[in-house]
């Protein structure tokens, strides 16, 4: 099958996968279409919302349509490392054998992980970017593909640890989750308190979700598109040349270089399902807000009037 033949078959997947989800999830598109992204591009996403708004149930329902294993972890204060990746114990014959933990599986819940404390939080950094675990001086590759979808509460942060810089800049996508419009939640109350259960199909498989993965990074960029997302990332960079006004008052720091090229991985996935074969400027539009958000930081003088990371991403377009 040639590239092109395979992007026109992508954007029918992408399409019958929306109407499978949607059996399940009522609205939150935005948010089901940035998870799949997510997943087209080999990146993680961070959900965020307040409890309710079925984010658990999301992340269940699009493991069980794409074929992938998924495992939940509940972060919690007394969580250990070892809780997350595994042991060694010592069997019956006195030989150290390593039990395996959840963290090895395709997809990876991980529940309100600012519950949790920095070292257990950091025990996934090598997990998400290198995509092997070490314990007890021995690696282990986890399978492909690997996602992991982090939760968090935004409005409960007594007795959290917020998550350090370099923790979130690993998560391809901030993803913020609304309250359903008046429509949906009638249809969410229809669904939920019925005896029926929808049957989901598995649509893909790890195989053909790797072999996409391997498709997007090869469409093709112009360069002028490069340079677009370049420029809006170094335009978050407060005191530099390409820094606007806004981002010199309201932001202490800018975003990384790792925003540039998950920008571009976004658009190319974003125009792969849109059944474009080359991502253009509104492409990497599309997804700024969602790579952009969690990689600014706001001074004390944003957050005292109120000064939102959409506001200043949208004043950057």
């Amino acid at each position: 099958m040639s590239d092109v033949e395979a992007l026109n078959k992508l954007v029918t997947s992408f399409k019958t996968l929306k109407a499978e989800i949607a059996k399940i999830i009522v609205g939150q598109e935005q948010a089901i279409d940035h998870i799949l992204l997510s997943i087209l591009s080999g990146g993680h996403s961070l959900l965020i919302g307040v409890p309710g708004l079925a984010k658990t149930l999301m992340v269940h329902t699009i493991s069980e349509v794409l074929g992938l294993q998924f495992k939940r972890i509940q972060f919690t204060p007394d969580l250990m490392p070892s809780d997350i990746l595994g042991s060694e114990i010592l069997d019956e014959t006195n030989q150290f054998k390593f039990i395996k933990g959840p963290i090895f599986s395709n997809i990876i819940l991980a529940d309100e992980i600012n519950r949790t404390p920095p070292k257990t939080q950091s025990a996934l950094l090598e997990a998400m970017q290198e995509r092997t675990v070490t314990v007890a001086g021995h690696h282990y590759k986890l399978a492909k593909p690997f996602f992991v979808l982090a939760t968090q509460n935004p409005i409960e942060q007594e007795g959290t640890y917020p998550l350090p810089e370099a923790q979130l800049d690993r998560f391809m996508f901030s993803i913020q989750l609304n309250y359903p419009s008046f429509n949906e939640e009638v249809l969410v109350v229809k669904n939920t308190t019925n005896d029926e259960k929808q049957e989901l199909k598995s649509l893909l498989s790890a195989a053909e979700i790797n072999n996409y993965q391997h498709l997007i990074r090869r469409i093709p960029v112009t360069d002028n598109v490069i340079e677009y997302a370049v420029t809006l990332v170094s335009k978050t960079r407060p005191n530099t040349p390409q820094a606007t006004k806004l981002v010199n008052d309201f932001i202490d720091w800018g975003a990384g270089p790792r925003a540039s090229q998950n920008l571009i991985l976004g658009a190319k996935a974003h125009a792969a399902i849109h059944g474009k074969y080359a991502p253009d400027i509104e492409d990497v539009q599309a997804v700024a807000y969602a790579i952009l958000r969690h990689r600014i930081v706001r001074n004390y003088k944003a957050e005292a009037e109120n000064i939102t990371e959409e506001e200043i991403i949208k004043s950057l377009l």
